[in-house]
């Protein structure tokens, strides 16, 4: 039953098997036996999509709440343990898994040694649940209804902008946000297709720019591409000012409008408030609040 609600909400036994740790042939084959048991198609299977029949539907409604309460059950068994165990699945942004995880997870399983911790990167926002994910890490953005947030990591970043030295000398060295329309940047574009403009702001005044430049990276996967075109003299980068901080410091970047540069808000570790919360997550709670 684990394996037909694992499948039927990825939509695929390939993808239902990347969220569970598992294999798609072992979700394959227990969906199988469970169809024969059942007498009953659930799964409508094609070459390029798996999606539940009418009788997958019904049963798939069911069985959320059910498998939750199972869920449930067995965590307050675990309670009564002498240290929590068990499995805590996050799903986080690559900027967290890079500058704000590492400070944590060390001393957490230190902690914690009967915790098994896995960390799925992903840049949109989604829900937890049927990503088979206990918890995520986001930044500023609106909630769904239900879900909890606890901060995590720093609670001030900035947006940085910088390039290397030599492209600075040889092109000039912006005095306002408006002077990089002039240079060739190196921008980001999310998985959902959307190019964030660069905003940067200073005495109460906010200036958003959509420069151009030879380089287009995705956010997060492939940032280090456009940290290294920047180095390597290619055009001027913005990012998390921690992501580049060693190269700022090494002196392989140099910053660019460091007065304009744009704080907000660090993340937030969020969750949904409407059911038990599971021993694993409950004492990550515990350790960032104590920790933080």
């Amino acid at each position: 039953m684990n394996a037909f609600v694992t499948v039927a909400t990825a939509g695929g036994f390939r993808e239902g098997a990347r969220l569970s740790g598992g294999s798609a042939s072992m979700l394959s084959e227990a969906v199988r036996r469970l169809e024969t048991q059942l007498g009953v198609r659930l799964l409508h299977r094609t070459t390029r999509s798996v999606a539940p029949t009418e009788a997958g539907k019904g049963l798939l409604e069911r069985l959320r709440p059910a498998l939750a309460e199972v869920e449930g059950a067995l965590d307050v068994v675990n309670r009564f343990r002498e240290r929590p165990a068990g499995t805590l699945r996050l799903n986080v942004p690559m900027s967290a898994s890079r500058l704000v995880l590492p400070a944590i997870v060390p001393p957490f399983l230190a902690a914690y040694p009967e915790i098994r911790l896995e960390v799925l990167t992903d840049e949109s926002f989604v829900d937890v649940l049927a990503a088979g994910c206990d918890a995520g890490i986001r930044y500023d953005e609106r909630l769904e209804q239900d879900m909890i947030a606890v901060p995590i990591g720093p609670r001030v970043q900035r947006f940085a902008t910088a390039a290397s030295p030599a492209y600075l000398d040889l092109h000039g060295r912006p005095q306002h946000p408006r002077d990089l329309l002039a240079h060739a940047c190196l921008r980001g574009r999310f998985a959902s297709g959307n190019m964030p403009a660069w905003e940067f702001e200073r005495d109460g005044e906010t200036v958003l720019v959509e420069p151009t430049g030879p380089l287009v990276v995705r956010m997060g996967g492939a940032s280090d591409l456009a940290v290294d075109a920047a180095v390597a003299g290619c055009g001027i980068v913005a990012m998390f000012e921690d992501w580049i901080r060693p190269q700022l410091d090494s002196g392989a970047l140099e910053a660019v409008l460091e007065p304009w540069w744009l704080s907000f808000p660090g993340p937030f570790l969020y969750y949904p408030g409407r059911r038990l919360v599971p021993a694993p997550l409950r004492a990550f709670i515990d350790f960032i609040k104590a920790n933080g």
